[in-house]
């Protein structure tokens, strides 16, 4: 068999090597065999790489790009490092014990035997910074024609660093992501924003996350034989090999893969319908886990009846040791990290918090893959709105992320609070890429505040149909990258169709301000004012004499007044209680700088309060919200009426003698 014909068939056969029996989910653009060994004593990986990657689109593809973002930790000039750097007390120690990192890949050799080795040139897509090797760039001998396919083999190695953000070593804890060549996103002519065929291949920057295409992953990690290896994907099988373990692991129509190998990782398994749980923990933290097993549980049952079914095998949690904790809290296919502290109570909700955050990455990020450094927002920010909404509907609203020491916290609460209590919440958009964060404000605005003007919108919309819009939303955008105008139109769409008596027009008015806008909003009661209604006093039906007209009840000519104390508008609610306890509620759509509602009648207006089914979480002051005044007995209004009455009297008689 020549060369030329067995590359042929691996670009045929690796994409459903294994997988026969699963259907295909995704496009399966870029497909990875991989090959590697960890060397703990010298914090090394040697790999053999084969990608088999297909054109999606109608160009003639002659250049490809690679991420390594290992290169971010080569040295103090990356880019990374130049934007934000590393937590001193994760670097304390780098220099005196050489814990940089970097990757380099050895030989590139095309599936015909073309060695691209010679063309490889590092390439800055973001910035002039010529120290940062965080992207690859390569030219091609043979082009890939559109809809054709190319298989590249790699041999490359890896320095770990030690402690940086999400990956490296730490004693015998090691955690391997974004470890290694990772070929970018080639975005046809309409995808997103491309208004042409592009390659989309950020540099690594110290703020955002990552954007890949779907494929399958077929991994052999050869660690020392008392190491256990926690990785995306199942488990096909393990080997022993020349005194090492081999461990074999298969990820179908993933963007990703991640894996954790130590000698004291323990595993407890767990199942819920289809799906196998792991948990992996030191044995120290093992009995924390009958905490993330229940909570991941309700996880899984509230996504698959509000968005779609969870479409893989199994699901891992890393609660990762202490000293391994700069691993912890993110996501990845099929595998989510976690933090907790022996210490804290179990009312301190934070094993909950983060298993379920990360494990909605598996819809937000891994199903739908959004763009993590060009909308964050969109993954990060739709994951805090549901990880409110289902802790919420487990713990209970008002205690799901602390219930301890007499201090309760609800979680939308806790998010909301973590917005506003910034410095600046008009700090910056949540429509900019995740470095154009340069002041501050990137959690802030791309988590909390996405969650709270969702949350907002829920409550215009009502949560039944908040509901059917985000599942369509998902059914509609699964295994493919939708940008911020995808979401827009889809809103729009299901706006004016399902609620166009009320939004004829869309919700554009809304995304301008949430999305596009950095707005304050801010609604607050002014006044509640009741004025008597002066008895009606001279000629009427009689002219030959003055008559004044007695009434069974006082009158009374009431006003509430709502100012707009925020540049944001939102339609908003007014409940306006009486005296005799009846209420009645008022409609304005919040645009002018006041509404006054007033009525005339034997009722006096006791209390007025905005939005109080709180449908508006981007109100920054709920305090000012609503106003009573003091409700008067019976006796106290027969003496206001009648010394108001006797008043008027005394002015009459003055005014006759002047």
């Amino acid at each position: 068999m020549t060369k030329a014909l067995l590359n042929t068939l691996i670009c045929i056969l690796i994409p459903v090597l294994g997988w026969t029996s699963t259907s295909q989910l995704s496009p399966r653009i870029a497909n990875y065999t991989i090959k590697v060994e960890l060397d703990p004593p010298n914090h090394s990986l040697d790999a053999e790489q084969i990608l088999v990657w297909k054109n999606p689109s109608t160009d003639t593809i002659k250049e490809m790009y690679f991420h390594l973002y290992y290169n971010a930790f080569k040295n103090s000039q990356s880019t990374f490092f130049k934007e934000r750097g590393v937590p001193e007390f994760l670097t304390s120690d780098i220099d005196e014990v050489c814990g940089w990192g970097y990757s380099e890949i050895e030989n590139i050799i095309d599936g015909n035997g073309n060695d691209l080795s010679g063309s490889m040139r590092y390439y800055q897509t973001d910035d002039d910074n010529t120290e940062d090797q965080s992207v690859l760039k390569i030219d091609l001998v043979e082009p890939v024609l559109p809809g054709d396919s190319i298989s590249l083999q790699m041999n490359w190695r890896a320095r770990v660093p030690k402690t940086m953000p999400r990956t490296g070593y730490n004693r015998d804890y090691f955690f391997f992501a974004q470890w290694f060549p990772k070929v970018g996103v080639y975005e046809p002519k309409g995808m997103r924003y491309a208004k042409q065929g592009q390659w989309n291949c950020h540099q690594y920057h110290s703020s955002g996350e990552y954007y890949a295409d779907f494929g399958n992953y077929d991994l052999y990690i050869t660690v020392p034989s008392d190491f256990t290896v926690a990785a995306s994907g199942v488990l096909q099988d393990k080997t022993l090999r020349d005194g090492k373990q081999v461990w074999h692991y298969f990820a179908h129509d993933v963007i990703d893969f991640a894996w954790a190998a130590s000698p004291q990782l323990q595993l407890i398994e767990d199942v819920y319908g289809d799906v196998d749980i792991k948990f992996y923990a030191y044995p120290y933290k093992m009995h924390i886990a009958d905490r993330y097993l229940s909570t991941l549980k309700f996880g899984i049952q509230f996504l698959e009846e509000h968005l779609g079914p969870y479409p893989y095998k199994t699901i891992s949690i890393v609660d990762t040791p202490f000293h391994g904790m700069f691993t912890g809290g993110m996501e990845y296919p099929n595998l989510v990290t976690s933090l907790s502290f022996c210490f804290f109570p179990r009312g301190v909700k934070t094993p909950e918090t983060l298993v379920i955050h990360e494990y909605i990455h598996q819809y937000f990020m891994q199903m739908v893959a959004t763009h993590e450094v060009e909308d964050p927002w969109m993954d990060e920010g739709f994951t805090t709105y549901y990880e409110g909404r289902i802790l919420d509907a487990l713990f209970g609203e008002d205690r799901s992320t602390i219930d301890a020491f007499g201090i309760k916290a609800g979680n939308k609460e806790y998010n909301r609070i973590e917005f506003l209590a910034m410095d600046n919440p008009r700090i910056a958009p949540n429509s900019i890429k995740s470095w154009q964060f340069k002041n501050g404000g990137y959690g802030e605005v791309s988590y909390n505040k996405t969650a709270m003007w969702l949350q907002t919108l829920e409550g215009m919309l009502g949560t039944a149909s908040m509901d059917t819009m985000m599942r369509e939303y998902f059914l509609e955008w699964q295994f493919n990258h939708p940008c911020r105008d995808d979401f827009i139109a889809h809103v729009n769409t299901y706006v004016t169709q399902n609620h166009g008596d009320r939004f004829p027009d869309g919700m554009d008015w809304f995304f301008s301000q949430v999305l596009f806008g950095t707005a304050v909003c801010d609604y607050g009661i002014a006044a509640i004012e009741n004025d008597p209604v002066p008895i009606e006093q001279g000629f009427f039906e009689n002219q030959d004499s003055c008559e004044v007209i007695d009434r069974a009840r006082p009158k009374y000519r009431s006003r509430v007044l709502v100012h707009r104390l925020g540049d944001m508008y939102l339609p908003t609610e007014v409940r306006v209680t009486y005296d005799d306890n009846t209420s009645k509620m008022y409609y304005w759509d919040g645009k002018d700088g006041g509404f006054a509602i007033e009525w005339e009648g034997d009722k006096r207006i006791l209390s007025a309060e905005i939005d109080p089914y709180r449908k508006n979480y981007l109100d920054s002051n709920f305090l000012n919200n609503s106003m009573t005044v003091q409700k008067q007995s019976g006796l106290l209004k027969s003496l206001k009426a009648g010394l108001t009455a006797a008043a008027q009297h005394i002015i009459e008689s003055i005014s006759f003698f002047t």
